[in-house]
């Protein structure tokens, strides 16, 4: 058994800069537990980062961590896969300590609420189908009514 820490810097990975408004970094937690059922992550959220507009094929799991963020959830209208508009049907107030599932093929975006302070949370995203990798499908928004484009 290897112990590790969610703690520290020493083995962050930058993210995909196309996938966050602003800084953000992770920790692959599931690497080192050898996870094969889900993959789990201790993302930071640099000074009001969020993520871009995205779902999963898979349920997700957060776990807050550090300190306020949010979980926005939208609906879709439309029937392009490129170009739909979206409306913002729910705002979670994520705190230290909560816990909040999303369901898979959930639009959805979350992050730090905070311009001055980090927000961190577990991520766990499950699997939607057993030894079939989790896929994330992101989106280019305004965060209010329109999608221009998958990224």
């Amino acid at each position: 058994m290897n112990k590790s820490n969610i703690h520290g810097t020493n083995d962050k990975r930058m993210v995909n800069p196309n996938w966050f408004t602003d800084k953000t970094w992770m920790k692959v937690l599931s690497e080192k537990i050898k996870s094969r059922d889900q993959d789990i992550y201790h993302v930071h959220f640099e000074k009001g980062s969020r993520t871009k507009l995205h779902f999963h094929d898979g349920n997700q799991v957060l776990i807050t961590t550090k300190g306020k963020g949010s979980l926005e959830i939208f609906k879709r209208y439309g029937t392009s896969k490129t170009n739909f508009k979206i409306r913002k049907i729910e705002t979670i107030r994520l705190n230290e300590g909560d816990i909040v599932h999303i369901p898979a093929r959930t639009l959805h975006t979350h992050g730090s609420t905070d311009k001055r302070k980090e927000f961190a949370h577990i991520a766990i995203n499950i699997f939607a189908r057993k030894n079939a990798p989790y896929k994330t499908t992101w989106y280019e928004s305004d965060f209010k009514t329109n999608v221009s484009k998958i990224i």
